[in-house]
């Protein structure tokens, strides 16, 4: 019964009403109305998996979960096992459910990562051979069809027949008595064809007159002619219903056939609508779904602008204040919270969001709070909010509380006796699952026996209840939390240069009392108050200034908090904005850097090529000196056309080795030092196939660096140059190069540079492919000054795809 009343008072009954909008079908929103709260916590979690898995649904989905089709046939259900036959209608609305049942199944089964709904519609039977018969044998309006029976078809060959020669009499009467009738139209009285004939000729077409206008004038009159035939007609009639219904009994009992598949069917897709109507409404309300916490595990409670739903709906629908959120964040210790604070400033309010919440969370639904959502499951939610009174029964305010804490002390030891039906000798004290919500406890008696009540009562509800939440004006229930860890003050903020409360909630500090101070703001006499506060002690006041000082240091606190809370939104607008410029600077010089690569690597492969072309011209048949002279200068004008635009600034200190690459700036070439500079300050020089003779001051290193001018030594003895040394032919990965991947052009590029700077041979990985690479490779090696022979590897380095180049 107290449960009954709890919800009563925290107007469940409202929001499953504002639940039951969301539905799509009529069983869903009945469903919503009467909404049943699980009694275990495992059926909690099932319902919220539900709903989180339809609310991930419906964001993947353009239009949203469809129940189009799907209908209530429950009566008609009962009636075909009752072996009543069900009408045209009441078979097409079986039809399109078991379509509309097969079309939600298709839709989940095409998604994934949704195991419970999956689950739910695996053994979901649609029957899609009983949709087919009933749309063989029902049309769209809800009527038998001819092709329903052979027999039916031939009875309404039959019917057709006949209504055609009667049709046709009457046709011909009309046009011979077109003086006597009222006008030329053939109409039906009942089920017998009849002509409107002018009264006061109704002797001119002799029958049998079946009704008459109001007026009198005309008679609707079916002619002796044709009475035969509309006997004959109506015979066919009855044939023709005793089939249909045939038909649709024999439909009737292939529902009744399969009545358990249906009615899963129908709970299956009642459960989905709901589900979806849960997922939707917390998706209006901007919920977010609960965890369940155990307070055992040191878990705190953890609600975040909790905001009261039906005022949400006020607010959205009727035009209603802005809600105002709580913030509930109650460590696991904690027992009792005793909210104090003037009426009217939000107490009440926070006993019934707290309590929908839990409601909320428990039937499946997403709490209106901030992520992390974290709470209880509570057992049961058990209310003394409002006045009880009574004129009949002589129950006074005070009478009404204690009857209903009464029944709420008997729903706990209830409780308890259920945690203690198999005792164990070692078995703890049972834990405490339930939250109770007092408002304005002990109020309505005297104030020293009512604070006393209070007190004995929120120690009692501290051993037997897992939360206990109470409002209340006494003073002393403030000093129990300095007796018992167990016990948390807060209290509703109140806004004295405005003489109205904030509604936001308090953690940590009791409220203190405003009468006094209101009533001198309002006028009241100040000796009148004066006198008043020397009634109350001078240790009240003491305790209020303590308050008022608390409550301002909290204030300064949240001010500076907020500042901080601004200024760390600012930090990270801002690095977010120079971290995306950074990101894009350096796309930015990553893409100009491939650009430009690309560039001088085009740029390379042209020149290349030219020269290549200016070589071949010279190997053809024997150079005169004139060729030689055409192919200096057109090695003279590729080096202009390729010869940096803005040369760096060279660099002193540089002196060519034999081995070493240099560059070239008059031809823009790399070269290859064949001998040392001479003491005339001469050295040669190879790049591709070409060898000259170049001076020290025409070649820089390739980071710019200007060669160091040669100083002629004084006579001494020829140095002796000490024969080179073998060096052994051992595979390194500094002698290995890797090109498969690689273009031929890229390809020798990377190799020229590898074979100039390599001391003995050179392992080239080309790879097997297609063979244009190692073609490519192969071709370069055998054009290459410096290759004395290729070949090869060994298979055990790679075989056909690897070749070793022999260097001079």
């Amino acid at each position: 019964m107290i449960q009954s009343e709890t919800l009563e008072l925290l107007e469940w009954h409202r929001l499953c009403q504002h639940l039951a909008t969301f539905a799509a079908t009529k069983l869903g929103a009945t469903a919503a109305r009467h909404l049943k709260i699980p009694d275990y916590q495992i059926q909690s979690e099932q319902l919220l998996e539900q709903t989180k898995e339809v609310y991930q649904l419906e964001t993947r989905l353009t239009t949203g979960l469809s129940f189009e089709g799907i209908q209530d046939i429950g009566d008609s259900l009962e009636r075909a096992e009752r072996s009543g036959v069900l009408a045209g209608d009441e078979l097409l609305a079986i039809a399109t459910t078991l379509a509309g049942a097969r079309n939600l199944r298709r839709v989940i089964d095409n998604q994934e990562d949704l195991p419970i709904l999956t689950d739910l519609v695996a053994d979901l039977r649609t029957y899609p051979e009983l949709e087919q018969e009933i749309h063989r044998c029902i049309d769209e309006r809800a009527q038998v069809t001819d092709r329903a029976s052979q027999k039916l078809g031939e009875i309404r060959t039959d019917l057709r027949r006949v209504r055609s020669q009667i049709t046709q009499k009457l046709q011909n009467i009309l046009q011979a008595k077109s003086g006597a009738v009222q006008e030329q139209l053939i109409t039906q009285r009942g089920d017998r064809f009849v002509i409107p004939v002018k009264a006061p000729q109704k002797d001119a077409i002799p029958g049998i007159v079946h009704d008459t206008s109001t007026s009198g004038a005309t008679l609707y009159v079916e002619p002796n002619s044709v009475v035969p035939l509309g006997n004959q007609l109506r015979q066919i009639i009855r044939r023709e219903q005793a089939e249909e219904e045939a038909v649709r009994r024999a439909l009737t009992e292939l529902v009744a056939a399969v009545k358990p598949d249906l009615e899963r069917l129908l709970a299956i897709a009642t459960t989905l609508d709901l589900a979806t109507a849960r997922s939707r409404y917390s998706y209006w309300l901007g919920a977010n779904p609960p965890r369940f916490i155990q307070r055992e595990d040191s878990e705190i409670i953890t609600l975040r602008n909790l905001r009261h739903p039906l005022l949400v709906w006020q607010q959205q629908h009727e035009q209603g204040q802005p809600v105002v959120p709580v913030d509930l964040l109650i460590n696991p210790l904690i027992r009792v919270v005793t909210i104090t604070g003037p009426n009217t400033g939000g107490k009440t309010v926070t006993l019934k969001t707290l309590g929908l919440a839990a409601l909320m969370a428990k039937v499946g639904l997403f709490v209106p709070a901030r992520e992390p959502v974290e709470i209880p499951w509570f057992d049961k939610v058990l209310a003394d909010i409002g006045d009880e009174q009574s004129l009949q029964q002589s129950l006074s305010t005070f009478s009404g509380h204690i009857r209903r804490i009464s029944r709420i002390l008997e729903a706990l030891g209830n409780r308890e006796e259920e945690n203690l039906e198999i005792p164990t000798p070692h078995s703890p004290l049972p834990t405490p699952q339930s939250l109770v919500l007092l408002d304005e406890v002990g109020a309505g008696t005297d104030p020293v026996e009512g604070s006393a009540l209070a007190i004995a009562l929120l120690q009692y509800l501290a051993n037997h209840a897992q939360l206990t939440i109470a409002t209340t004006h006494f003073g002393e229930l403030k000093a129990l939390k300095y007796e018992d860890d167990r016990f948390e003050n807060a209290s509703v903020e109140f806004d004295e240069s405005t003489l109205s409360p904030t509604y936001r909630l308090l953690w940590g500090i009791p409220g203190r009392s405003n009468a006094l101070t209101i009533a001198l703001r309002l006028g009241l006499k100040p000796e009148v108050v004066q006198q008043a506060k020397t009634q109350v002690g001078e240790a009240t006041d003491e305790v209020n200034q303590v308050i008022a000082g608390l409550e301002a240091q909290r204030r300064r606190q949240e001010t500076k908090a907020a500042e901080a809370q601004s200024l760390l939104q600012q930090a990270e607008r801002l690095y977010k904005q120079v971290s995306a410029k950074a990101a894009s600077l350096e796309e930015r010089e990553s893409s100009l850097r491939a650009s430009q690569e690309i560039a001088v690597q085009q740029a390379i492969a042209q020149a290349k090529g030219e020269i290549a072309q200016v070589i071949r011209r010279l190997q053809k048949g024997t150079p005169t000196a004139q060729e030689a002279q055409q192919a200096t200068n057109a090695l003279n004008q590729i080096g202009q056309q390729y010869q940096p635009a803005t040369p760096a600034k060279p660099k002193a200190g540089f002196m060519p080795k034999v081995g070493d690459r240099v560059r070239i700036p008059k031809l823009g070439q790399i070269a290859d030092v064949i001998t040392a500079p001479d003491e005339d300050g001469e050295l040669s020089v190879r790049f591709g196939l070409m060898k000259m003779n170049v001076k020290l001051q025409d070649v820089e290193s390739l980071d710019g660096q200007k060669a160091e001018p040669v100083v002629k030594p004084k006579p001494a003895p020829a140095a002796v140059t000490p024969p080179p040394q073998n060096v052994p032919e051992i595979r390194t990965s500094q002698n290995t190069i890797d090109l498969r991947g690689k273009r031929v052009a890229d390809a020798e590029y990377i190799l020229d540079k590898a074979i100039s700077e390599a001391t003995g041979p050179v392992w080239i990985i080309h790879g097997y492919g297609t063979g244009k690479l190692r073609q490519g490779v192969h071709a370069f090696l055998q054009q290459h000054p410096r290759v004395n022979n290729y070949e090869p590897a060994e298979q055990a380095d790679g075989g056909t795809g690897v070749t070793v180049a022999h260097i001079k």
